[in-house]
């Protein structure tokens, strides 16, 4: 059906399909014709693709109004096709912004809703889910659907981190939250191992409501889990300058770079450079906020970095307090298998999110950026088997590699998901690439 020079459609990370967006500012029209709604497309997996066969997705980026907003409670209804960036810059000067927010701004409310996002304040304010209080669903049977805590909670539960299966989010109702100033104050600290990276996460925790850690994925042995502190909150009136920030655009990588770009020299250089900007003593400082939480969006289309076989991240929560040693033990096993990675990143996590298939719980989170490689599907998988082992998670918005097994053997609230579907999709009319892959949808 698609033949040469046709339209394709991609993930963030490069893998693409056959296929074509139908946007409309009227996304319930055209969502009724197809299996899946697309956000922006900043999944780096599959998890945003048509499934085999399927020729068309619903767009929702045209449908992006603000529908109602009120400024004593901060309660916002906004289409799902409404971004992170239109939002986050319309509140910021105003004195709101969105409770969680993602690594990047250029995601859509939907999208953000689908996944369950979650940020650098985790553990003091759980997941993007915890603050929405309504939805309004398309379903498969093509009845439209507001559901909430209250009503069709099972729906409304299911649709946070349910990855678009549970419905096409037509509309999404949450609540912003005030800030004194729209500008952040950071303190950054370079650590040696992952002991100290580990306790100053804990630390941390207790004082500011936002905390990361950048690491060294190639160091080892004693230098393991070397890296960067990184923790903030919002500046107080007399800490901001008198004038507000701007929205900003960075430069733009222009074509892909070759695939021999990247490889451990060059990871290596980048790593030790990154580490030497930053001091052994907490250095304070008075930052942009899109420095702050969406540092990778300065550079545009930085995707374009990994070459022409793109890239996957491999993200995942491992229990820490349950089981001490799950972060070393994997760790360890990224180096000794030589996972490159220009980008890795520790967060500390707090309570599970409500959702069927939320994402995180209790732990320290780990994200890599793998290049795509000959070596890279069965990295991952090796990877998967140790967080299976340790009894952890892995972040579906991020997955390209995961197999059906191994995705089972991680989720034991699996079963109830499909119930959920069995209810109000036995047919599977809503799937993609990714839960044709994982949950055995048809093709």
């Amino acid at each position: 059906m698609f033949g040469r020079g046709a339209a394709r459609l991609a993930g963030w990370g490069g893998i693409s399909v056959p296929g074509r967006e139908v946007r409309s500012e009227d996304l319930l029209a055209v969502a009724r014709t197809v299996p899946l709604t697309r956000g922006l497309g900043r999944s780096y997996g599959d998890s945003s693709l048509p499934p085999p066969g399927a020729t068309a997705v619903a767009g929702s980026t045209r449908a992006d109004r603000i529908l109602a907003f009120d400024p004593e409670s901060g309660r916002l209804r906004a289409e799902a096709g409404l971004s992170l960036r239109e939002l986050a810059w319309f509140f910021l000067p105003r004195g709101w912004f969105p409770p969680v927010v993602p690594g990047t701004q250029y995601v859509t409310l939907g999208g953000m809703v689908a996944a369950d996002v979650h940020g650098k304040n985790h553990h003091v304010a759980g997941t993007f889910g915890r603050h929405v209080t309504a939805l309004r669903l398309l379903t498969a049977s093509g009845e439209v659907v507001t559901c909430s805590r209250t009503h069709e909670p099972e729906l409304f539960r299911g649709t946070l981190g349910g990855m678009g299966l549970t419905g096409h989010i037509l509309d999404v109702e949450l609540t912003l939250v005030r800030i004194p100033s729209p500008w952040i104050v950071q303190e950054t600290q370079r650590l040696a191992n992952l002991e100290a990276l580990l306790d100053g996460l804990n630390a941390s925790a207790r004082a500011w409501p936002h905390t990361v850690c950048w690491l060294d994925a190639l160091a080892a042995g004693d230098a393991l889990g070397r890296g960067v502190l990184m923790r903030g909150r919002w500046a107080e009136p007399g800490e901001a300058p008198a004038q507000p920030p701007a929205p900003r655009r960075g430069p733009l990588v222009p074509f892909q770079f070759p695939g021999w770009a990247l490889n451990d020299l060059s990871v290596r250089a980048f790593n030790a450079l990154y580490r030497s900007l930053h001091p052994r003593q907490p250095r304070r400082s008075v930052v942009h906020p899109e420095k702050f939480f969406w540092p990778l969006d300065a550079v545009r289309h930085w995707n374009r970095i990994y070459g022409a076989r793109g890239f996957t991240q491999f993200q995942c929560v491992l229990p820490e307090e349950e089981r001490p040693g799950a972060t070393r033990r994997f760790l360890t096993e990224v180096a000794r298998r030589g996972g490159s990675s220009f980008l890795c990143v520790l967060k500390d996590c707090g309570e599970q999110g409500e959702g069927l298939l939320s994402f995180l719980r209790p732990g320290v989170s780990v994200a890599l950026d793998l290049p795509v490689r000959r070596t890279t599907r069965a990295l991952v998988e090796a990877l998967a088997d140790v967080v299976i082992a340790e009894g952890g998670r892995i972040f579906l918005a991020k997955d390209a590699f995961l197999r059906a097994d191994q995705f089972a053997a991680l989720e034991p609230r699996l079963a109830a998901f499909n119930r959920l579907r069995d209810h109000w999709d036995p047919e599977r009319r809503l799937r993609s690439a990714q839960s044709v892959r994982l949950l055995g949808d048809p093709a």
